[in-house]
């Protein structure tokens, strides 16, 4: 028998069957016993924050150590309440009316500058108050100079607030109003038989205030030129461009708040649409102080009222239906010209005015 003991079957952490394993080496110059350079010796930079081969484990949900230096910021963005954009404020509103009110009173006091200007210079050979007051030169010159100051505080101050084109705010639109120009003049003729008839079944003062503006020499031609252009511009700014959309947007939105209706939106061109109700009382509360601001010039007849009353409603419609103040502005210039026209025909050229 044998002294030396029988092996042992291999375990399954043994090296494989028929390996052989070498014993570690106890020489200290041997490969594996020998310690890594220094880095300095080797020119490799030194890792100053060495880790283990195996990442730390994540605590609580938190990101291993070093590697949330690397991950990207992330905000949580909390969803902020909607505000009303200048692109969806509906304009003019009735702001802007006392604004443009403003404006017509800074004109109204540069005017007042400029009178007493002209009476020290002598200008037609004016000198008092008083002549001036009756001198249609004077008249329509100071009222020509409140349009122009008050539309030039226009140009500046409304584009500011509203941040577009002054005529973009008032809706001017003037290639509708071109592309429809048939439609308009045939308005305007419907309200020439309607003043024509206004006039023989509802007759005007026989010496009304506007009727001695005409009796001076060469009145009649400065009226007729300022009648078919700078009127109906300004007053077509002033009432239709200003107040019949601000009425309009002012019913719609007392009727939203009062109600809970939604609000209205804006159109593509970003311009306030307006319900059926409103474009009708605002139409009705605009031709009345139009008419009221001629009422003085027929000694406030009330067949000329009503006739400016039926007009300023024609001229509603027209801005309303076209969305175009260009539109009504040629409907009234081309409604003075015809006046004046027939005016003009029946004096035999503004040479007798006896006859008007």
């Amino acid at each position: 028998m044998s002294t030396f003991p029988e092996p042992m079957p291999n375990e399954p952490e043994d090296s494989l069957a028929g390996e052989d394993v070498a014993p570690p080496s106890t020489d200290p110059l041997a490969p594996e016993n020998t310690p890594a350079p220094p880095a300095e010796w080797t020119g490799e930079p030194e890792d100053p924050n060495p880790s283990s081969d195996l990442a730390a484990p994540a605590i609580n949900g938190a990101l291993p150590v070093g590697e949330e230096l690397f991950r990207e910021p992330t905000f949580d963005v909390q969803p902020q309440p909607s505000l009303t954009s200048f692109s969806e404020e509906r304009i003019p509103h009735l702001g802007h009316v006392a604004l443009l009110g403003l404006l017509i009173l800074f004109g109204l006091i540069g005017t007042m500058m400029i009178v007493p200007l002209g009476l020290h210079f002598r200008i037609f050979g004016i000198t008092s108050l008083a002549e001036a007051a009756t001198d249609y030169r004077y008249a329509l010159g100071s009222q020509a100079a409140q349009y122009f100051i008050t539309f030039a505080g226009c140009l500046i101050v409304f584009p500011i607030i509203w941040r577009k084109p002054f005529f973009d705010g008032i809706h001017w639109n003037g290639e509708t109003a071109f592309r429809r120009r048939g439609r308009l003049i045939s308005a305007a003729v419907v309200c020439f038989f309607v003043a024509m008839i206004n006039g023989v079944l509802m007759p005007g003062p026989a010496n009304a205030p506007i009727d001695d503006l005409f009796k001076a020499p060469g009145a009649a031609w400065v009226l007729f030129a300022f009648g078919v252009t700078l009127a109906p511009f300004f007053e077509e700014m002033a009432f239709r461009g200003f107040l019949l959309p601000a009425l309009c947007t002012a019913y719609d939105w007392c009727f939203e708040h009062f109600t809970g209706a939604p609000r209205r939106p804006l159109d593509e061109d970003d311009n306030p649409q307006w319900s059926l109700s409103a474009m009708i009382v605002a139409s009705l509360l605009t031709s009345i102080p139009f008419a009221l601001m001629h009422g003085a010039q027929t000694s406030w007849s009330l067949g000329p009222f009503l006739l400016l009353i039926f007009v300023s409603l024609v001229l509603c419609w027209v801005r309303l239906r076209t969305r175009s103040l260009a539109a009504s502005t040629i409907v009234h210039a081309c409604y003075n010209f015809m006046l004046f026209s027939f005016m003009l025909l029946g004096t035999g050229g503004f040479k007798h005015l006896d006859k008007m």
